[in-house]
């Protein structure tokens, strides 16, 4: 009996060390494939010398970063506003000309224009550093791409995006539990907001409305067409109005696009509804933080040490303390730069504006028209 015994504990002594063997060389060898995958990237990057990105200013800002770190690949921005952006890669390509390696940019164009022209190709399998394939360090535990099959557009930033500010000593938040208490006839000529007919910049906060099943095409045809809404295409007069209690409420654009937590820190009775203050919550946009990889690409394996530095935690730590008002998907890295109003909180209402849905703005621009018309 003892004897099996002892030959019983050899023979598991001896298969624990044989699969512990197996498992350190399976292992190794995992990493000697990103590695060897890394490194030959890597020279081949350094032999092309730069990649070229069409970003917003603060991008260029933040590629510098990249630029310290891999000083053999000159980083070329060419800065615009992203339709004008769109329409100029859209130009070259349609004249066989192929010069930005990388999309970074809003979700609606980078869907739907550049992913409907097949411009991308898969990022999915461009993906190498091990802290980046890592899933259980982006939120919710996994990479949120913005495009159905799931493997051309990926999102790095998700923001909330509360936009209906309000004077202080005007408006008790109290009085608010709902975007319906909006609809209340004593704010009707009080409220002032971005023109809802401007496009982008209040796009986000028109799918909300319209999507939103407790809301949805009755509530904002209501109240566009009910409530006397003044507009304005400025938004620190749309701040200063508010501000000096010219209107009790603001609508339609994001607080950091009006500077409304600028205004509050500078002593103005200004402030905003968050998620926790109304039931409907806020939506929650990828906006600017979506990056994909153009085909046909004069530098693609400096195109792809970018888009992995891109998504490490060392370069997202970057982008947040260069643009205050995102907050990354990466979960591993600190939130305080992150601004209060944009910071996504656990436990509150969010609605994901970033849909195929919620891309489709022709049945929300026909509604704001017709109900615009008949104020």
């Amino acid at each position: 009996m003892k004897g099996r015994l002892r030959v019983n504990a050899f023979a598991v002594y001896t298969m624990f060390t044989v699969l512990l063997a197996l498992g350190l060389a399976v292992a190794g060898e995992i990493k000697q494939d990103w590695q060897t995958d890394w490194d030959q990237t890597l020279r081949a990057a350094k032999s092309e010398g730069r990649v070229v990105l069409y970003v917003s200013n603060q991008y260029d800002e933040f590629f510098r970063e990249f630029q310290k770190k891999f000083p053999e690949i000159n980083v070329v921005t060419v800065i615009g506003l992203g339709p004008e952006t769109i329409q100029r890669i859209m130009a070259e390509r349609r004249a066989g000309r192929y010069i930005p390696d990388i999309y970074i940019g809003g979700a609606n164009s980078g869907y739907n224009v550049l992913y409907k022209a097949k411009a991308f190709d898969p990022i999915k399998p461009t993906l190498v550093l091990p802290e980046v394939v890592d899933q259980s360090k982006w939120w919710k535990g996994s990479h949120r791409y913005i495009d159905e099959e799931g493997q051309y557009l990926l999102a790095f930033n998700s923001v909330a995006l509360p936009f209906v500010g309000y004077n202080s000593k005007l408006v008790h938040p109290d009085e608010f539990k709902s975007y319906w208490d909006l609809l209340n006839p004593k704010w009707k000529g009080k409220i002032v907001g971005y023109d809802p007919t401007l496009g982008s910049a209040v796009d986000t906060a028109l799918v909300f409305f319209y999507s939103h099943p407790q809301l949805g095409p009755g509530y904002l045809r209501r109240l566009l067409s009910e409530m006397d809404l003044t507009t304005s295409r400025d938004g620190r007069q749309i701040t200063d109005w508010l501000g000096a209690g010219r209107y009790a409420i603001s609508m339609f654009t994001t607080v950091g696009r009006i500077r409304l937590d600028d205004a509050k820190a500078q002593g103005l009775p200004v402030d905003w509804f968050g998620p926790r203050n109304l039931k409907e919550g806020v939506p929650l946009s990828t906006s600017t933080g979506n990056v994909g990889l153009l085909n046909r690409a004069p530098h693609p394996n400096a195109a792809k040490i970018l888009v992995n530095w891109l998504l490490t935690r060392e370069a997202q730590i970057a982008y947040q303390n260069i643009f205050r008002d995102k907050d990354s998907l990466r979960i591993d890295i600190p939130k305080d730069n992150v601004g209060a109003w944009a910071r996504r909180i656990e436990g509150v209402t969010y609605v994901n504006t970033d849909t195929p849905e919620g891309r489709d703005m022709e049945p929300v621009r026909r509604l704001v028209n017709e109900a615009w018309k008949k104020r």
